[in-house]
Formats: C-alpha cells, sequence, structure tokens
C-alpha cells in the first residue's frame, strides 16, 4: 500500500526519483499512464494488468469505455526503474501533468500520483474543506 506524501524534484533529463519507501514495491516495473485531474497515475506492473483485465471486461459497445480505454492505455508508458529509482517521466505526459522542476508524490493506496505542486497545492486547497463531507458518501456508515 502506498501512503504519504513527498516532494521530489524532476530532473533536467524528465527523471523522478522515487520515494524510497515506495522502491521495493516498484522495483520489478511500474506503468506510468494520465490520471483524473491533470496528475499521473503510477501503477506497479502487476496492479496495471489487474485494471486493464478489468477494462478488457467492458463491453466495446459500451462508448464511455472505450473512450476511457483509448486515453489510458495510448498515453501509458512502462518502464523499470533504475539503481537509483528513477524513472523517466515521457514529455507528452509530462506535458498533460503541466510537471515542472517541483513535484508532489502521493501515496493513493494501489497506486503513486504525481503532481505539479502548484496543482497540488491548488486542489488541496479546493478540496481539504469537504473532506469531512465527502466520507460519508464514499464509506457507507462512515469509519
Amino acid at each position: 500500500m502506498f501512503l504519504g506524501t513527498h516532494t521530489p524534484k524532476l530532473d533536467d533529463k524528465g527523471r523522478l526519483i522515487l520515494p524510497a519507501r515506495f522502491r521495493d514495491e516498484l522495483a520489478g516495473g511500474v506503468v506510468i499512464t494520465k490520471g483524473q485531474e491533470r496528475c499521473l497515475y503510477v501503477f506497479p506492473t502487476p496492479e496495471f494488468q489487474r485494471i486493464a483485465g478489468q477494462l478488457a471486461e467492458a463491453p466495446m459497445t459500451h462508448k464511455a469505455a472505450r473512450a476511457y480505454s483509448r486515453v489510458f492505455f495510448a498515453s501509458a508508458h512502462d518502464e523499470i526503474p533504475d539503481k537509483q529509482g528513477r524513472v523517466t517521466i515521457p514529455g507528452h505526459l509530462r506535458e498533460y501533468a503541466g510537471l515542472e522542476r517541483d513535484l508532489v508524490v502521493i501515496g493513493a493506496s494501489t497506486r503513486v500520483e504525481v503532481w505539479d505542486k502548484t496543482a497540488w497545492d491548488t486542489y488541496l486547497e479546493a478540496n481539504e474543506d469537504e473532506f469531512a463531507d465527502i466520507e460519508e458518501g464514499v464509506l457507507p456508515g462512515g469509519l
């Protein structure tokens, strides 16, 4: 399970040093793809394969499933982190997420999310106050 918030920097070659506490679980390979709210999702390869299997079960006649699958898979980039725990984020994904130098990397249970620091700060400012109210709708019966 991925937890916590980290603030690495993107190097001049577009590489991200994965947080040390995430490296063991990601050492076997990652898939980086577009996420919601203009962030990037980083999945361990087995988790990406599980999601791909779920998407493959959706009927081809389902328009939303086709549209989501196209973007999800077309933007995906697979890679094995190097010995220093670095992965290269391709230019099209850096552009999509507006990644500059300062990043925020968060653990989001079964995936890691990569955000531009300014975008993450804006997202938190807009959504943190609603956090307590959202819990009831997301977790029936509450915690």
